[in-house]
């Protein structure tokens, strides 16, 4: 697949995802194959003002790239504005633009998945951000915004002729939020009608779940979301397979504290002794989906609020053992 000068031969993509998307685990998933992240999205509004969190959220490494950057925005005035500071800011290769966002607070304000019901104003965005950037450009959508108003299609075609590079298709309405199953024919339908590349997403879990999204969609490049929390692999798993057909196991036990332990550097090195902790609270519950203990665990890593309480729990359920790890004492639900 091709977009703009970048071509990727297995292009499996992290969607993005608020709060999990960050530059600590972009730099994950792009050292375990990921060949494209997407940032989680930006406001608009919060650039146009000058939000320092916002500004924050715009910031880069070399060894997340090639990145693409997610906005939002309600009109193409505002979303025209954003999209030029993102480029001439330089830190991003591939700008996105996100109509699917389903979340209450974002559809309130005409932003996100509301621009499914609204074709005109989605257009003139779209058009408004092609002429302000010269950076490859896509956009995120879902398939509508409920069952009786499926207009992907018509949106995919309105995007393609304002000069949109690539097509993101989340295979669900905004009414489904993330309930229920991805309809892939509709993401079919999508790519039979635009001569654009279509990314397809939604419910790709598994090598099973890609060699039917492609066969389904017709589809060469996939996004995954949600699978990826706490699931890097996903990434070294699914691009070995479609360069080789090997199927890689999961993480040992082992890589499974390696990484939660690199994560944690990565968020202290870019979130603070504080924030760091905390934010990886959520992530370590999710490294340790389905494993033993694993009530146990998520109750300890949430009461976690320094580099030394993980690697304390770290050593009593992983074995693992990176530098002398303290008794877990108070951390212990038990007091052991």
């Amino acid at each position: 697949m091709k977009l703009g000068p970048f071509s990727f031969d297995a292009p499996v993509f992290l969607a993005p995802m608020a709060g999990v998307t960050d530059t600590a685990y972009r730099i994950i998933a792009h050292d375990m194959g990921c060949p494209l992240c997407y940032a989680e999205m930006v406001s608009s509004q919060g650039i146009h003002f000058k939000n320092e969190r916002t500004l924050s959220m715009l910031q880069s490494e070399p060894a997340e790239r090639p990145l693409a950057m997610q906005i939002f925005a309600a009109s193409p005035e505002m979303a025209a504005e954003a999209a030029a500071y993102v480029e001439e800011l330089g830190t991003a290769d591939i700008l996105d633009f996100n109509m699917g966002c389903p979340a209450p607070k974002i559809v309130k304000n005409g932003e996100g998945s509301a621009l499914m019901r609204d074709p005109e104003r989605a257009t003139a965005i779209l058009t408004a951000i092609r002429k302000a950037v010269k950076m490859p450009l896509s956009v995120k959508m879902r398939i509508g915004w409920d069952e009786s108003s499926i207009n992907v299609v018509d949106l995919a075609k309105r995007a393609e002729a304002a000069g949109v590079d690539a097509i993101t298709v989340h295979g669900r309405t905004r009414e489904q939020f993330y309930r229920g199953h991805a309809d892939w024919e509709k993401i079919g339908e999508v790519r039979r009608a635009v001569s654009i590349p279509v990314i397809a997403n939604g419910d790709v879990r598994t090598y099973d779940d890609l060699d039917r999204i492609r066969e389904v969609t017709g589809c060469e490049a996939v996004m995954v979301g949600r699978a990826a929390q706490g699931n890097p692999w996903i990434f070294r798993q699914l691009t070995h397979y479609l360069r080789t057909g090997e199927r890689l196991p999961g993480p040992t036990m082992r890589e499974r504290a390696e990484v939660i332990v690199r994560h944690l550097d990565l968020l202290l090195k870019y979130k603070g002794d504080y924030v760091g902790p905390r934010e990886m609270r959520k992530h370590a519950t999710w490294y340790t989906r389905g494993i033993v203990h694993g009530a146990i665990l998520r109750d300890l890593f949430n009461k976690a609020t320094t580099r030394e309480n993980f690697l304390a729990i770290l050593a009593e359920y992983f074995d693992y053992h990176e530098t002398k790890a303290p008794p877990l004492g108070e951390l212990s639900p038990t007091g052991d």
